[in-house]
């Protein structure tokens, strides 16, 4: 059978680097977007316009039960990858409701959507859920593990848990072959730049090149397990291979602070963090989740898969990545940057 995937969140980190995947392995890929006032598809650019475009994009939104039923039908994907969600968790607590539509029901008429089209058809859709180590939130355990109780704390969280259950559900109630992955924090280059790690490189490297002076931050001791993004959509792919569905940790299995990746982001740039970093209480989280370790042994044992990225090149990446941006910004300002010394 033709392989033929659907991505929901196509244009988000995740999703870009999934769409190169399953392009690299022989997929139709499809994705899900949005209509929305400005395009926002920077990220698979490459993969939508020239000669041979790679992937269809199709409008559509979690919130459309119906048009999702629609789309499905149309499509006839043999995988479904469900990326889509609003994902920020500090901004979960300012849209508690819009993140509940999003990220937790729209799982379900996503889920419901499958359902249909598979009792309709008779051809089995695999479907991958993009769980989240923020589930686990007030940890139970360390390192968590796929039995670790979850204690979220945000209202992003909360949804998270009500999409990974209701996966599991659909699962054992009507034999869908549908997996989660409880990915812990996974960065790239292409990291929305309201994320934490992002914000650092982004910063880092204007400061570096005088076009910034400081960088407002809030819990610099908060411990996270981070990985490269593009290394985790092979373990979205990996689970969706398997002849039996089931829930997979992924992570790197060690912990950084955002303190840590402070200072090796601003070492890259021969710059000490203390001078340029200041704590703002504004970015402290209602509720705050102090550490998130992940245990990915199951899914080294079963799937094969691990990180092939470690936490420093990780941060090579994204300050090399974010330093090219900012020497273009300085250009298109027309300034000669002043490179900022080490004291």
């Amino acid at each position: 059978m033709h392989n033929r995937a659907l991505i929901t969140g196509v244009t988000g980190q995740d999703g870009s680097y999934l769409a190169e995947l399953l392009i690299a392995k022989g997929y139709e890929v499809h994705g899900l977007r949005r209509r929305s006032s400005t395009f926002g598809t920077g990220r698979i650019e490459h993969l939508i316009f020239g000669e041979s475009p790679q992937l269809q994009l199709h409008y559509g939104d979690l919130s459309d039960g119906n048009g999702l039923v629609r789309l499905i039908r149309e499509i006839r994907p043999t995988e479904v990858y469900n990326l889509a969600a609003q994902s920020h968790v500090r901004v979960s607590f300012d849209q508690p409701a819009y993140t509940a539509d999003v990220t937790a029901v729209g799982t379900l008429r996503l889920l419901e959507a499958i359902r249909d089209v598979q009792d309709d058809t008779g051809e089995q859709i695999r479907f991958y859920q993009a769980s989240s180590s923020e589930m686990y939130g007030k940890v139970l355990e360390t390192p968590q593990k796929e039995t670790t109780p979850f204690y979220p704390r945000s209202p992003y969280g909360v949804a998270k848990v009500y999409g990974h259950w209701i996966t599991i559900n659909y699962r054992e109630s009507y034999g869908l072959h549908a997996s989660c992955g409880i990915l812990f924090n996974h960065e790239s280059p292409r990291r929305g730049e309201t994320f934490v790690t992002r914000k650092i490189t982004r910063a880092a490297t204007r400061i570096k090149l005088g076009l910034q002076k400081k960088l407002h931050l809030g819990n610099l001791d908060s411990q996270r397990d981070w990985g490269f993004a593009g290394d985790y959509v092979e373990a979205m792919w990996l689970m969706l291979q398997q002849d039996k569905a089931d829930d997979y940790v992924i992570a790197t299995n060690e912990l950084s602070s955002v303190r840590d990746f402070c200072e090796q982001t601003f070492a890259r740039l021969d710059l000490d963090y203390r001078e340029f970093v200041e704590i703002d209480p504004r970015y402290y989280r209602p509720a705050e989740v102090d550490l998130l370790l992940g245990d990915s042994t199951k899914a080294r044992t079963r799937l094969g898969w691990r990180p092939r990225t470690n936490f420093p090149q990780l941060v090579d990446m994204m300050v090399e990545g974010d330093l090219a941006l900012a020497r273009q910004e300085a250009l298109i300002q027309g300034l000669t940057p002043s490179v900022r010394k080490a004291a």
